[in-house]
């Protein structure tokens, strides 16, 4: 999708979006552009560089060693009732995601886009698993102020490797990270507001990327199953609820918002001094469900990591939700990528329109 919008955009342009949040890998998406923000080209390229030749020990150790110690060690900890409390338990150990993205990423560029006047705010949310709130660490312009809601608080600090991996970090599949005193996991979990970073940081208008077919008024059909669900099934069912509903329930909530604000007079919000206004929005998610291409490429994954996963039903059908979220490879990515350039083509003038640039694809 942003290999699109930077093909629709003038050359050599400057990142067009002053505001940048990410969650989960969007995180990882959003430090990039960030530090990229002179030239918005530039990061989009740099991104799909990687993305395009993915493999999955780029991000986690599929060696039969490392998956073997990471699964034992997982299992013990369950066995003894959590005394190994020293070590990090999880399902796969993804040391490699951190040592890619020292390698990768420049993050003294975000200060100096900030600087520049390239950027506001850069924002990437994880989840702290001893405080259960939803925190949104953030560098940006000076004026900007922290803020503090019910399960949810912004924080200024400098975004690091830390912050990438911890947001990333899938429940039980990876490690949860340390971050000053307390141990974060993947910002989806308890997000009850994934828009509302980039609102407190002074948005208002949103492109949001999404990885669900989001706000769908047609109900999914209901059929009638006769075998138990696996745990496959049941983990893929819990990550989609995890990364998927509450963004699909924020943004119903910003479009009744919107509505609601549009019915009152101008001079009555003018009274109130209560700084209500309408956030225009735009939602780009895939045409078609992930899960259904996963499963496809199920065959390219390295053998341990099959062998895992069909322990568990991930290579069926009806657990291909949980491959999604761990397929690392090149053909799937690549995949997905042309598949995102082309849904962002077909809404071209409305994302234009949203970005306030003449189409010059048109």
């Amino acid at each position: 999708m942003l290999r699109a919008i930077a093909e629709l955009l003038p050359r050599h342009v400057r990142n067009p979006f002053p505001i940048i949040c990410g969650t989960s890998a969007g995180a990882i998406n959003a430090a990039v552009l960030a530090a990229n923000a002179p030239d918005f080209r530039r990061g989009v390229r740099r991104l799909m560089t990687v993305w395009k030749n993915f493999r999955v020990h780029h991000i986690y150790r599929a060696d039969p060693v490392g998956v073997f110690r990471n699964s034992a060690r997982w299992i013990l900890t369950g066995l003894t009732g959590g005394s190994r409390r020293n070590k990090p338990v999880s399902l796969l150990d993804n040391t490699p995601l951190a040592g890619l993205l020292r390698e990768k990423l420049d993050f003294s560029g975000i200060q100096r886009a900030i600087d520049a006047g390239n950027l506001t705010a850069l924002s990437v949310t994880a989840s702290g698993y001893t405080s259960g709130q939803s925190v949104t660490f953030y560098q940006g312009v000076a004026s900007l102020a922290p803020w503090q809601r019910a399960r949810r608080i912004g924080i200024p600090m400098a975004i690091g490797v830390e912050h990438l991996v911890a947001s990333s970090a899938l429940p039980f599949i990876f490690p949860p990270v340390r971050i000053n005193r307390e141990y974060f996991g993947d910002g989806s979990m308890r997000q009850i507001a994934p828009v509302s970073p980039a609102l407190h940081l002074g948005a208002n208008r949103l492109l949001v990327i999404g990885v669900g077919r989001q706000l769908e008024r047609q109900q999914p059909e209901r059929v009638k199953v006769d075998s138990y669900p696996s745990l496959a099934q049941i983990a893929g069912h819990a990550l989609n609820s995890i990364f998927l509903d509450s963004l699909e329930v924020d943004l119903e909530r910003l479009q009744r918002i919107n509505r609601t604000i549009r019915m009152i007079p101008p001079e009555v919000l003018k009274q109130t001094g209560y700084p209500l206004h309408q956030v225009d929005f735009r939602l780009l998610s895939p045409s078609v469900e992930l899960e259904k291409i996963a499963i496809e490429h199920a065959g390219e994954l390295p053998r341990t990591i099959r062998v895992l996963l069909f322990t568990v039903g991930a290579l069926k059908h009806s657990g291909s939700n949980l491959l999604s979220y761990l397929l690392f490879e090149k053909p799937f990515c690549r995949e997905l990528i042309a598949l995102g350039y082309d849904d962002t083509m077909a809404r071209k003038q409305d994302l234009m329109a949203l970005l306030g640039c003449a189409d010059t694809h048109a």
